[in-house]
């Protein structure tokens, strides 16, 4: 079966090229997903790697849909061999039977790590440059009862609730909740 993986970084971003080609490479099975490619935890992925078996084909746009990072890329591809399911990017032009194909693949997906880490990058200096010039606050602090947090805490210490339900109680995530404990000397 020829199964055709789509994937936009975002909601806002269109899927519609990815989806003609699919039509053109006669798709039996399509999964698509709106999400990042920083790693493989994404919804249609993961469905698309327990349905596929021996002599099934993956197809991909490019390499960068399925994978961001050179590890995960070739992991996803070692799952597919192991499962005897063929790998191809049309793109790129890799087929993943031959040796030549497999060295490619190792290239080109440490090029598509390199352009993942450059985008990151170029984000980080634009906030930086945005922060010395006054147009970016950073985000909004999470309101928190001070009071509440510290009684809750001390409960916590006692071994009276567990830091889960202190959590869930103020309404904060863990690391926001830790960090709060470490700042307030808790």
């Amino acid at each position: 079966m020829r199964v055709f993986y789509v994937r936009c970084s975002t909601i806002e971003q269109n899927e519609a090229r990815q989806l003609k080609m699919a039509e053109e490479q006669n798709a039996e099975k399509l999964f698509v997903d709106k999400a990042s490619g920083k790693n493989t935890d994404r919804a249609a992925f993961k469905e698309m790697m327990a349905f596929v078996q021996a002599g099934d084909t993956v197809v991909v746009e490019s390499i960068s849909r399925i994978a961001r990072n050179t590890r995960d890329l070739l992991s996803i591809v070692s799952e597919l061999t192991e499962k005897g399911v063929e790998f191809v990017s049309l793109k790129e032009n890799i087929d993943t039977t031959t040796p030549q194909g497999r060295f490619m693949l190792t290239v080109f997906g440490a090029l598509a790590e390199l352009e993942r880490e450059n985008i990151l990058e170029r984000q980080r200096e634009g906030i930086e440059i945005a922060k010395r010039e006054g147009k970016y606050k950073g985000r909004k602090p999470i309101d928190y009862n001070e009071a509440q947090m510290k009684a809750l805490c001390k409960k916590w210490r006692a071994g009276e609730i567990t830091a889960t339900a202190a959590m869930k109680e103020l309404g904060l995530k863990p690391n926001t909740f830790y960090r709060r404990v470490k700042e307030m000397g808790l």
